[in-house]
């Protein structure tokens, strides 16, 4: 048995939960991974890879990813999204005009300097960044370049910023809207995310924990890149 699972990860649980209960349906001993982690909060294309599949890791992960986020501005929480209490802005009081929103957005694509965010699972000396940032460490990861293919507005309604953004390896969503508030001098946090797209593989074709339970997972194995 082996594969490719399109897993619509639901929210509330993370990418390593959602691998588990995967791996509860297959045969005693099948090596199990997925390509590219989701924050327990947010949901969608999850490539859970099964047997073989799991060789091709690092090919899945280079691939192009899709995602819808609402960003909340005027306020910032200390892991730039809703896992932490919301801090409001002293900028955040007036509404931003749709039109600096968009020449901000602009800003964010291309290659560009990003600074992962702190509670992240990047490492520091050995340990992980979130693991520092909870005990209360000061936390500040050097930027690194990320590439941002396009970044599409779909609505706005202060003080919510709903996108959709084509990225490559390694972007931050969180991270975006946690500078493009900087940048409009209110603040912002991510308060939903769904990756919608990771190479060829939608969120459209993509299956629930439910449905794999009740159909198995034989018939939603899909052939590796």
């Amino acid at each position: 048995m082996e594969g490719v699972i399109n897993l619509d990860k639901p929210s509330a649980i993370s990418s390593a939960r959602a691998v588990d209960a995967v791996k509860r349906l297959l045969p005693r001993g099948t090596k199990v991974g997925h390509a590219g982690t989701l924050d327990p909060f947010a949901t969608g294309v999850l490539l859970v890879l099964v047997g073989r599949a799991t060789k091709s890791c690092e090919r899945l992960m280079d691939e192009p990813k899709q995602y819808e986020a609402t960003v909340k501005l005027g306020a910032t929480t200390a892991t730039d999204d809703p896992e932490s209490p919301e801090i409001e802005s002293v900028g955040g009081a007036r509404p931003v005009p749709l039109e600096k929103v968009k020449a901000e957005v602009q800003k964010l694509t291309g290659v560009i300097l990003q600074r992962p965010p702190a509670y992240s699972a990047m490492k520091v000396d050995g340990r992980r960044a979130y693991d520092l940032a909870r005990g209360g460490k000061p936390v500040e990861l050097e930027a690194r370049p990320v590439k941002v293919y396009g970044i599409e507005i779909l609505a706005y309604a202060w003080p919510l910023l709903r996108l959709r953004i084509d990225c490559g390896r390694g972007t931050y969503v969180r991270s975006l809207a946690r500078d493009l508030g900087a940048a409009l001098g209110v603040g912002g946090y991510l308060t939903e995310l769904r990756r919608t797209r990771v190479g060829p593989f939608t969120v459209d074709a993509a299956v629930t924990l439910e449905t794999l339970g009740a159909q198995g997972v034989l018939h939603h194995l899909r052939p590796s890149l």
